[in-house]
C-alpha cells in the first residue's frame, strides 16, 4: 500500500468581514463549475476537458482530464468527480489520492453558518514519520488552506460577475 498523507483545512464561508454573502446554492453552483471549469479556480491548470458527464443538479460522475500549466509540471491528470446530494465532491485521482471539498454547517443559523472543508489523500514518496514526509506535510497544508479560501474567492467573484 503506497503512503498517504491525510489532512484538512476548513474556511468559514461568510465570515463577518465577507463584502456578501454566498447561499448554499450559489456555493453548490460554484462546486459544480469548478469540476467543469478547474482553471479558474486552481492556478496551476491550464485546461480541463470534460470526457464523461452523467449529473444532474446534486448528484452525479464526471470523468475529466485536466493539463497542468508548464509551471506546475505541464503533466496530464485524468480524475473521476463524484458530486453527493449537493453536500459534497470527490476528487479521484489515478493514483489513489482523494480530494474531498465538504460543505457544512456550524449550527449557526442561515448562511452565515457555513464552513467549506476540504480533506486531501496525497499519495506520498515519503515515508510517515520522516523528516521529508513532515516537510511535504506542512507544504500541503499551506496549499490546502490557499485553495479552501480561493475557491471561496472565486465562487464569491463568480456570483458577482454573474456567471453563477
Amino acid at each position: 500500500m503506497p503512503n498517504t498523507t491525510n489532512l484538512a483545512y476548513t474556511a468559514p464561508i461568510n465570515p463577518p468581514s465577507a463584502p456578501s454573502t454566498l447561499t448554499r446554492p450559489q456555493i453548490w453552483a460554484g462546486l459544480q463549475r469548478k469540476i467543469r471549469h478547474a482553471e479558474e479556480f486552481v492556478t496551476a491548470i491550464s485546461t480541463c476537458t470534460v470526457l464523461s458527464d452523467t449529473s444532474d443538479l446534486l448528484n452525479g460522475t464526471v470523468e475529466r482530464e485536466v493539463q497542468f500549466a508548464p509551471q506546475a509540471g505541464g503533466a496530464k491528470a485524468r480524475e473521476t468527480v463524484v458530486s453527493v446530494n449537493g453536500l459534497k465532491v470527490d476528487f479521484h485521482q489515478a493514483d489513489g489520492g482523494l480530494v474531498s471539498n465538504i460543505i457544512s454547517d456550524s449550527g449557526e443559523e442561515g448562511d452565515r453558518g457555513l464552513y467549506m472543508t476540504y480533506t486531501f489523500q496525497f499519495v506520498s514518496k515519503e515515508e510517515q514519520g520522516t523528516e521529508g514526509w513532515e516537510k511535504e506535510r506542512k507544504r500541503m497544508l499551506g496549499m490546502a488552506r490557499g485553495a479552501v479560501e480561493g475557491s471561496i474567492d472565486t465562487i464569491r467573484r463568480l456570483v458577482k460577475e454573474g456567471k453563477l
